[in-house]
């Protein structure tokens, strides 16, 4: 997703599939392999992710883990910043709600988007409304960012008193 200003455009989405019947590690590596391929191709700056949360079904649980992982690592290779956002900062952030509902968030995701359709499958408007999410907490990350580095450059009261 790329931001210029206020306005947010989608410049690629899409999922990463690969065949079940497949060996795991065979399956991670398409994973790592087409993610590195994307943060070369796109050179982004930063890259955000939904936190994990799984309470019944352990087995999907590590799977998603482990794919995960491997994403997680392209980013660090690729020497991107990376984020993470809980479910409900997502909601809130696409639809001003954090328990809104699926289909609200997909919605808003198509309309902040300007669409034409919601994006398919589920998990492509997923990643899209992280990234949304990400995006409208840039500015807050920039200001405390800038607030940092001139508290930084500013002397401290003990250093003033040393100098005299």
């Amino acid at each position: 997703m790329e931001q210029r200003g206020a306005r947010l455009a989608a410049v690629a989405y899409g999922v990463i599939e690969t065949p079940a019947n497949m060996q795991l590690h065979h399956r991670l590596d398409i994973i790592f392999r087409q993610v590195a391929a994307m943060l070369e191709r796109y050179g982004p700056e930063a890259a955000a992710v939904e936190s994990l949360f799984f309470n019944t079904n352990v087995r999907t649980a590590f799977a998603v883990g482990q794919a995960r992982g491997v994403a997680l690592l392209a980013c660090s290779r690729s020497g991107c910043d990376l984020f993470e956002y809980t479910p409900q900062q997502v909601k809130l952030a696409v639809v001003g709600y954090g328990k809104a509902e699926k289909a609200q968030v997909q919605e808003m995701v198509r309309v902040l988007l300007g669409l034409d359709r919601i994006p398919s499958p589920d998990h492509a408007s997923d990643a899209l409304g992280v990234a949304i999410c990400h995006a409208h907490g840039a500015a807050m990350r920039d200001g405390v960012h800038r607030a940092r580095s001139a508290a930084q450059r500013r002397p401290t009261a003990g250093a003033e008193r040393s100098r005299s």
